[in-house]
């Protein structure tokens, strides 16, 4: 009698992470240099976990959000002062707060989405970008009464462990982001991720069939912003250990909206590869750059070009692929199960 099996069967769903987990913890530390890791591997981490968070918010829930630079903040800002105003405070617990200070930050600003949606409610958090940054330029307490404004982030250290090399922050990195990771696609799993796309596909009939809109926007609110408080931690301590206004610009919030929009909207594995795109884009653009403009491409035209080519490639996924790189994934996987040979006959 023949065995017979389907894709899903001969590819289960914990495949892709353990396999990625696997070479992210075993293979990468050995061959990647100190370059890779601060220049692509840290930023990418950061990116892809505020990228999780927001698309669990949009892709999910349907809420579209403009202020995630403005929750990343919150959370590098507030775990920096809850370190250095609670004595013997573990950075472990300080991140953690960051993120829960985030989370009352991210639900007052969602308050909004109770009455408004589509345009109207991302009109309602671009005000959240505005007012966070004018309220850590305003007042010197959040950075510490520090002239210029910058604080340094403190050092990485758990449990008596430095995280003080590139391969150690991003290792402490990588852990943060797969276990915050894993909570969201195990709240994607549960009744609370089920109202989530019942609110999404259509409020109306939610409510008729008794799902609690109201709680799912806010929850929703809550959990995007802690996980996008969690990444500013990240991208403040980890990767630029500086902790500035600057970086969590409006920019930062537009940056993290196209990467779930390439990547593919309610969709994990969609914030990693669109935040992969982004990060190695610019790269790739001013090495294409130097080698076509040679003495004429400077950091301006750089960035000129960027903005062009990543705007032309957003249209382009809307138009020939609107569900991103993870659509363009699901089909290269189907595609290489179908040219397996077929399991034997027993």
């Amino acid at each position: 009698m023949a065995r017979t099996s389907s894709p899903s069967a001969r590819w289960p769903l914990w495949a892709t992470p353990a396999i990625a987990l696997v070479l992210a913890y075993g293979v990468v530390p050995l061959v990647a240099t100190d370059y890779v890791f601060d220049a692509l591997l840290i930023p990418f981490l950061a990116l892809s976990l505020a990228a999780v968070g927001l698309n669990l918010l949009t892709g999910y829930a349907g809420q579209l959000s403009l202020g995630s630079a403005a929750f990343m903040a919150v959370g590098a800002y507030a775990a920096y002062n809850f370190q250095l105003r609670v004595e013997g405070l573990p950075l472990l617990a300080a991140i953690a707060l960051g993120g829960v200070a985030a989370t009352v930050v991210g639900v007052a600003f969602g308050l909004p989405s109770l009455r408004l949606r589509g345009f109207y409610l991302a009109v309602s958090t671009l005000a959240a970008q505005f007012f966070v940054q004018w309220a850590l330029t305003k007042f010197g307490w959040f950075s510490n009464h520090n002239p210029s404004g910058v604080i340094d982030a403190p050092p990485l250290a758990v449990a008596g462990v430095v995280f003080d090399t590139p391969v150690g922050r991003y290792l402490f990195a990588l852990t943060v982001v797969a276990v915050l990771t894993a909570l969201v696609w195990r709240v994607t799993r549960t009744p609370t991720g089920h109202h989530f796309i019942a609110v999404r596909d259509n409020e109306l009939a939610a409510r008729v069939i008794g799902v609690p809109v109201l709680r799912a926007k806010l929850l929703a609110f809550a959990l995007s912003s802690f996980v996008i408080g969690v990444a500013g931690v990240l991208w403040g301590f980890v990767y630029l250990r500086t902790v500035e206004p600057a970086g969590f610009n409006l920019d930062r919030s537009f940056q993290i909206l196209f990467i779930i929009i390439i990547g593919g909207l309610a969709t994990l594995r969609g914030a990693f590869l669109g935040a992969a795109l982004i990060v190695v884009f610019p790269l790739l653009l001013s090495r294409l750059g130097s080698l076509l403009l040679g003495p004429w491409f400077d950091s301006g035209v750089l960035e000129l070009f960027q903005r062009i080519a990543l705007g032309a490639l957003i249209v382009g996924f809307l138009i020939a692929e609107p569900r991103g790189l993870a659509a363009l994934w699901e089909r290269w996987v189907a595609r290489l199960q179908r040219t397996r040979p077929p399991p034997q006959a027993t």
